[in-house]
């Protein structure tokens, strides 16, 4: 089911989801079904599957009530000590909402030792001003924790300082503005291209204040003053986690489809498979675009995304993952 027209703030972009809503959902049945499939000995993976795959995180919410008020217990627990490994993960994040999964990728990704940065990357720099309101405040509501605060405390640097201004959600909303677009290219000439060293301030001062219409009409002025692509001027002026994320904010407002689609392919690509990656941008996109990613992931690797998921992954975890990509 696909549904075009849907906003990505000025762009028209395919709304088209691999995991829809049930049409003959019911949530006592379904607590039954997993009540069942893990009570007493052994535990029956493919009920359990069957339903994390085919329903909405609304109605997994639902489920997820409907557990506590029929068993007196907590649904995630039982899932938590029936299952293992990446399997667990997927079904776990799965019983999230939109924003909440968000949410719950940025907790695990500073909770305990060491820092997952690409996760925050892969979180913060694709947001816009209402999506990361909404984020922040899922957070609050889960945790109790404040997110910029957490942010503050597990990052450092200039890399702190564009994670915790995109955090802040303080970008303007006013319409393009095509001179404001040319004065910000030359600034963002004069503080990398144009000088010695490169003031991160002013780009985190623009990249983190406009829209992402007024950014995507910045990053054209600067090709025609400068004759270069915003995406190879990061390239040349950053490093290691910053340049990450700056990467991500230049390809991510540029076409977030194909965005999504190279870090499907990247966290395939080479030995070893990156899961958290694959299974966090899975999860996050199922029903929102995955079947235009998907689409997208095709023609530009010559290779569907089934059949490298069906390559890289094995076992419960990999059939989970099919159910989920596969178009409904």
């Amino acid at each position: 089911m696909a549904f075009c027209g849907a906003q990505f703030e000025d762009q028209k972009v395919e709304v088209s989801p691999t995991v829809i809503a049930e049409k003959d959902f019911d949530a006592e049945t379904d607590a039954k079904v997993l009540y069942k499939a893990m009570k007493g000995f052994g535990t029956d993976e493919d009920k359990i599957m069957n339903v994390v795959a085919n329903r909405s995180s609304a109605q997994l919410m639902a489920v997820e009530k409907k557990f506590r008020t029929m068993y007196g217990d907590d649904l995630a627990k039982w899932l938590e000590k029936e299952l293992k490994g990446n399997l667990e993960k997927v079904v776990l994040g799965r019983f999230f909402g939109p924003r909440g999964y968000q949410a719950y990728v940025l907790r695990n990704a500073m909770a305990g030792v060491g820092t997952d940065e690409r996760a925050l990357i892969d979180v913060i720099c694709t947001k816009n001003k209402h999506e990361m309101k909404m984020v922040r405040r899922a957070y609050q509501a889960i945790y109790q924790r404040d997110l910029v605060k957490d942010i503050e405390s597990e990052t450092s640097g200039d890399f702190k300082r564009i994670l915790v201004s995109l955090a802040g959600a303080g970008r303007d909303t006013k319409p393009v503005d095509e001179d404001l677009a040319m004065t910000d290219a030359k600034a963002l000439y004069e503080a990398g291209e144009g000088k010695w060293g490169t003031d991160e301030g002013t780009f985190n001062r623009i990249f983190a204040g406009r829209s992402f219409p007024q950014l995507r009409a910045t990053f054209l002025a600067y090709k025609k003053q400068a004759g270069q692509d915003m995406g190879s001027v990061i390239e040349k002026e950053m490093s290691d986690n910053l340049k990450m994320a700056f990467l991500t904010l230049v390809r991510y407002i540029q076409d977030p489809i194909t965005y999504y689609s190279e870090v499907l392919y990247r966290s395939m690509k080479g030995m070893g498979t990156d899961d958290r990656t694959l299974i966090r941008t899975v999860l996050s996109r199922c029903e929102i675009d995955l079947g235009a990613i998907k689409k997208r992931f095709a023609k530009l690797h010559q290779k569907t995304l089934d059949k490298a998921i069906k390559s890289e992954t094995g076992g419960d975890y990999r059939k989970i993952m099919l159910m989920i990509v596969m178009d409904p």
